[in-house]
C-alpha cells in the first residue's frame, strides 16, 4: 500500500536553523544540504520543500504545497487565501516577534507618516506599506527593494520600510523609527485543499500539536527531589513558581518526592533555598516538549 504524504513548505535562509531545530524538538530529524531543495525527513508521511519566506503562502494557496511554516506578515502581503492552523512563536535571533517598521534617517524632519505625503519609499512589503499609508491617507511613490533596503535613504528615497527583530542594524545605520506597521511571527499555513482531505487535516494537527509542544518546553526545565513531608507546606509558601508539583510518598516513611515544570532561570535561585528546606536528590532536566 502507498503510503500517503504531506508536502510541507519551510523558510530558506535566516529562519532556516532555527526552523529546523524546532522540528528536532518536536520529533521531526530533517537532514540535508543546506542549499537542497527537498531535505529529507525520518517521517515517511512528510515531504519537506525548501522554499523563501516570501513565497510559501502563494505556494500552498494554489496546492503546491499542503501546508508550510512563514511569517504571518509574507501571508498579509501576498494576500493569500489559506488558514492559520498555529501560531508558532520564535524568530531567527530571539523569542520576539518581527517587525515591520516605517524608517528615516536621524536627522531627517519626517516626524510623522503625515509627513511623507508626496515622499519616496522603498520596501520589499510593498503591499503592506500601500495599505499602511492608505489607512492613514498619505499618498507617496512606493517602490520595490531588492535588498541592501538600509543604505538607500537619504540619497535614493526619503523613507524606508524594513524588518527588524532588535533595531540593532537600524541603530547601527543611524536610522530612527517613526511607525510600526505590523508585528508578526511565523505561523502554520494549510491550504484549502489540504484542508478537505481528512488524513492530511489530521496529520497537520498532529504536526502543529507536537511544535506547540516543543515551543511550550522552551525556556522550562523539570525539577525533582525529595523532601520531608513536614516541610512540604513551608516548601510551597517559600516558592510559589512551583505550581501544581506532583507529590508522591516515598517508601522511607515521613518523606515526598515532588516533581514540576518551571523556568529554568528560576531554578538557578531556588536550588539554595531547597537545601535549605531539607531538599535532597536534587535533580534538574532538560525538556523537549510540554504539551497543556
Amino acid at each position: 500500500m502507498e503510503t500517503r504524504t504531506l508536502t510541507l513548505g519551510l523558510p530558506s535562509g535566516s529562519l532556516m536553523d532555527q526552523t529546523f531545530a524546532l522540528f528536532a524538538r518536536a520529533g521531526f530529524a530533517i537532514t540535508g544540504s543546506k542549499r537542497s531543495y527537498r531535505p529529507q525527513t525520518d517521517d515517511p508521511e512528510l515531504e519537506v520543500r525548501l522554499l523563501r519566506a516570501q513565497e510559501i503562502s502563494r505556494y500552498v494557496e494554489c496546492g503546491h504545497l499542503d501546508a508550510g511554516i512563514t511569517g504571518r506578515d509574507w501571508v498579509a502581503e501576498n494576500r493569500s487565501d489559506v488558514e492559520e492552523i498555529v501560531e508558532l512563536p520564535f524568530s531567527k535571533a530571539t523569542s520576539n516577534p518581527t517587525r515591520w517598521v516605517l524608517v528615516v534617517p536621524q536627522d531627517s524632519p519626517v516626524q510623522s507618516v503625515a509627513d511623507l505625503e508626496g515622499k519616496r519609499i522603498a520596501t520589499e512589503a510593498v503591499g503592506l506599506t500601500r495599505a499602511f499609508l492608505e489607512k492613514n491617507g498619505v499618498r507617496a511613490d512606493v517602490e520595490f527593494s531588492w535588498g541592501a533596503t538600509e543604505v538607500k535613504v537619504p540619497e535614493l528615497v526619503d523613507a524606508i520600510v524594513d524588518v527588524t527583530e532588535t533595531g540593532s542594524s537600524l541603530r547601527a545605520n543611524k536610522l530612527r523609527i517613526v511607525a510600526t506597521l505590523m508585528e508578526s511571527f511565523p505561523v502554520l499555513i494549510a491550504g484549502r485543499a489540504c484542508l478537505a482531505d481528512p488524513w492530511k487535516t489530521a496529520k497537520l494537527q498532529r504536526i502543529a500539536l507536537l511544535l506547540k509542544g516543543a515551543l511550550n518546553a522552551r525556556d522550562m526545565v523539570g525539577l525533582k527531589m525529595n523532601l520531608p513531608e513536614a516541610q512540604l507546606k513551608n516548601l510551597l509558601e517559600a516558592l510559589p513558581a512551583l505550581r501544581n508539583p506532583t507529590v508522591s510518598p516515598l517508601a522511607q516513611p515521613g518523606w515526598v518526592a515532588v516533581e514540576t515544570i518551571i523556568q529554568e532561570k528560576i531554578v538557578r535561585e531556588i536550588i539554595p533555598t531547597l537545601k535549605d528546606l531539607g531538599a535532597e536528590g536534587i535533580i534538574e532536566y532538560p525538556l523537549n516538549k510540554v504539551v497543556h
